[in-house]
């Protein structure tokens, strides 16, 4: 059984042991297709971790199906690579059962906002204290080449030869509507910015879900180019940060107005410097987040990236039972041998 109990910051962990990115790596060699986006985020997650002030053996990252999902193997910590789509319902269980550790769940688009996206929903609206990292690449890459929940329509792939007729989610907004407490938007060709975000979301008490922009340069490649590519970035990516203007653009000639018709960009010398929105990821209201969220509805316009929302609200729990039933008669039935007597 569960509780909702107000969310509270863990006790301060003293001899925590310093560690370096190689200490978070495994012994596999890591298999992914050379030139996937998918390295540059397993090296700044493991840049990332040696800042977060936790244990190899209290972090967990749990994976569904999918590229993405070979994670936990490059990890030296504990991992559970599970069944296409359970990942965060299996992360709820572990960090019900087992608050003190950090538990990390790792899914594509087809993965998480396809077979998974039920769970995904649940976990974010009663807000269990998970770190989710959504890798969007708008593809099925695995399975060679399907569309996926958030690719465009049109999308010519094996699965949809004719073009795609369904309009793709948009994973931000998704996870906005399903209340959650803490929402970012990354991409793979910004090491500095993802370790950032990672550790960020990692402190957040409560369900905290990242969207990361990724390549798959063989059955999608160049999916975000024309935001994230190095030569059209300053134009093109919208940095939020807390208490500043969105303001971006060679010589920050651009912003971003924000009124009753959503979020749009503007001119400065247009309209003012004082006309631009100006962020708050502590907003109580999700209604900003969401008009940022819905902006470049194809990543061929202006897209926002950072902390869109990040607040405090009552962080889902386990219970706390005595007796027969309890966390602790659990555990000692689990760990008292092979086989044990049920009355």
């Amino acid at each position: 059984m569960s509780v909702i109990d107000e969310p509270v910051l863990d006790e301060q962990r003293v001899g925590i042991p310093t560690t370096k990115r190689a200490d978070w790596q495994s012994d596999q060699e890591v298999r992914w297709c050379p030139g996937c986006g998918d390295y540059s985020i397993l090296a700044a997650m493991q840049l990332a971790l040696p800042d977060m002030g936790i244990r190899r053996e209290d972090t967990v990252v749990i994976s569904g199906i999918g590229c993405a999902a070979r994670f936990p193997y490059y990890m030296d910590t504990y991992g559970i690579h599970s069944i296409h789509g359970r990942a965060p319902a299996l992360a709820t269980g572990l960090a019900l059962a087992r608050p003190e550790l950090s538990v990390f769940v790792v899914g594509g688009d087809g993965d998480l906002l396809s077979i998974g996206g039920n769970h995904l929903l649940h976990a974010l609206r009663r807000n269990v204290n998970l770190t989710i990292l959504l890798f969007n690449n708008r593809i099925y890459g695995l399975t060679k080449g399907q569309y996926s929940p958030t690719s465009e329509v049109g999308k010519t792939t094996k699965s949809t030869p004719f073009g795609s007729v369904d309009a793709p989610l948009n994973p931000l907004a998704v996870a906005l509507g399903a209340g959650a407490t803490f929402v970012a938007r990354t991409h793979d060709m910004d090491r500095v910015g993802m370790q950032e975000i990672f550790r960020r979301a990692h402190a957040h008490q409560g369900a905290a879900f990242v969207e990361i922009l990724q390549n798959c340069n063989v059955f999608n490649d160049g999916a975000f180019t024309d935001v994230t590519g190095k030569s059209v970035r300053s134009e093109m990516l919208i940095p939020l940060v807390d208490g500043q203007p969105a303001r971006f653009g060679e010589d920050g000639h651009a912003g971003v107005h924000i009124d009753l018709d959503g979020a749009r960009v503007v001119e400065v010398d247009e309209v003012g410097a004082g006309s631009l929105y100006v962020h708050e990821e502590r907003r109580v209201s999700p209604t900003a987040a969401m008009a940022l969220a819905l902006m470049a509805p194809e990543p061929t316009e202006p897209t926002p990236m950072g902390i869109f929302r990040d607040v405090t609200a009552p962080v889902h729990r386990a219970a706390e039972v005595t007796g027969p039933g309890s966390r602790d008669d659990l555990t000692a039935m689990l760990a008292s041998g092979t086989t044990w007597t049920v009355d």
